[in-house]
């Protein structure tokens, strides 16, 4: 039985997101489910490359991050209830895969796209959640 559900929405495409959220709390719903949305802030790759950005740039992305996410859920899921916001900064399946452990989630609801070249070659986020995550995952292609 799906106890929480964990979806996990990219904030840069938030005009679509909005269907998957939607998706997700429809199984929180229909199994009487938690929900908890994360959202990740990709990192600097490189250490060299964050030593050309200003003190304080990360924090502060990480701030507007959560606070577009709270926006986003509350807008999107108005009369849903109690929501966990989760905020990760790192490389995007890594920090799903961390989320779904830190929430004990039971079910992972992922978005799906239609994959460019470089995907073909490396493979989608949403592919390696699907493959490594140590629950259900739900890919939605909405």
């Amino acid at each position: 039985m799906t106890k929480h559900i964990l979806c996990a929405v990219d904030l840069s495409h938030i005009d679509t997101e909005d269907k998957l959220l939607r998706a997700a709390a429809d199984l929180a719903k229909f199994y009487g489910a938690s929900l908890s949305v994360v959202s990740v802030v990709p990192d600097y790759g490189m250490s060299i490359v964050g030593s050309y950005f200003r003190d304080g740039t990360m924090k502060e992305a990480v701030a507007a991050a959560d606070q577009q996410l709270h926006d986003f859920v509350r807008d999107t899921l108005p009369d849903f209830g109690r929501v966990q916001h989760i905020v990760e900064v790192g490389t995007i399946y890594e920090m799903i895969l961390g989320a779904i452990k830190k929430s004990k989630a039971d079910l992972v609801v992922v978005g799906a796209h239609k994959p460019d070249l470089i995907d073909r070659l490396q493979g989608p986020n949403s592919a390696r959640v699907a493959r490594y995550a140590p629950c259900s995952v739900l890919v939605y292609r909405g």
